[in-house]
């Protein structure tokens, strides 16, 4: 018999990746970010970005990854968000970031960031979070900033060329680096 507590109705539960979620975890990145369901959420860079977003291969390299883990974030059993965290010595990357958009708004998110930066502080013993974020994203680099996480002007070119990455709508993207110290 399962003695396991249950989670209560509407509590977001958290668990690892496995390659049978793939499909589902592309789905949902798909949905957050490109297309027309995306337009739903806030999240959407269907007016910067086409294509892709990600696909199953890069979805089974973060899972297989002995360096990283992919959160998949569940509500009375059903996907609705997920994550990335990668061990990077000092600090951990947090990544592959998805709620899907007829749950933002609702706070899911604010939940999982701090659920990362507990895992990544106490399991991995990081003093720091990084991530990029495509600079052009004024909305998205505010609400983290809202969190702690720091702009610091550091850039890294967008792959264009490389439609894994999708196909820009723009000639100005490029990724900024933002960061937040952990404290314990």
């Amino acid at each position: 018999m399962d003695t396991a507590p249950r989670p209560r109705t509407g509590e977001l539960t958290f668990r690892h990746a496995v390659c049978a979620d793939v499909d589902a975890l592309v789905a949902l990145i798909e949905s957050a970010y490109r297309g027309d369901a995306s337009r739903a959420g806030w999240t959407t860079e269907a007016d910067i970005l086409q294509g892709q977003r990600t696909d199953p291969r890069g979805v089974v390299e973060v899972i297989e990854s002995p360096a990283s883990r992919l959160l998949a974030v569940e509500r009375d059993g059903v996907l609705v968000a997920c994550c990335q965290l990668e061990h990077r010595g000092e600090h951990a990357y947090f990544g592959m970031f998805a709620v899907s958009p007829t749950q933002q708004g609702a706070g899911i998110g604010k939940v999982i960031i701090a659920e990362a930066e507990r895992v990544a502080r106490e399991e991995w013993g990081a003093r720091e979070m990084h991530m990029t974020v495509i600079s052009v994203r004024d909305d998205l680099i505010a609400w983290y900033e809202r969190r702690g996480y720091r702009r610091t002007g550091k850039m890294t070119p967008f792959p264009y060329g490389d439609e894994r990455f999708g196909i820009p709508q723009r000639a100005d993207l490029e990724f900024e680096l933002l960061v937040k110290e952990l404290r314990p």
